[in-house]
């Protein structure tokens, strides 16, 4: 079953802007407990979507250069970006049928 990947700002660039795919990038820290909430939901939905989406992780607190670059203010923010720009945004805890629906978008 697909992972989401822990990325950090040595891999961002690689991981998420040179992707061919659509990438989720939650945004989260490890003393939120809406990231702990959404983390199985990411988790499900990388599996769901395996071969046409894919998924990361930044941790804000080791990677802060990241998060200030796509103006995060609140976690959990879920980015989706497609062909390296962030094309669609989910603040906060969000429902799996919400997230699916985002992806959907972005896919077509």
């Amino acid at each position: 079953m697909a992972e989401p990947i822990s990325v950090d700002e040595q891999s961002f660039e690689e991981a998420v802007i040179k992707s061919q795919l659509p990438v989720l990038v939650d945004f989260w820290a490890s003393w939120c407990g809406p990231c702990t909430a959404v983390a199985p939901i990411v988790k499900e939905l990388a599996g769901d979507y395996e071969g046409r989406v894919s998924f990361a992780k930044v941790n804000v607190d080791e990677n802060p250069r990241i998060a200030a670059n796509y103006g995060i203010q609140a976690i959990p923010t879920l980015l989706i970006f497609n062909e390296g720009k962030p094309v669609r945004q989910a603040v906060g805890l969000q429902p799996k049928k919400e997230l699916q629906k985002l992806l959907d978008d972005v896919l077509g």
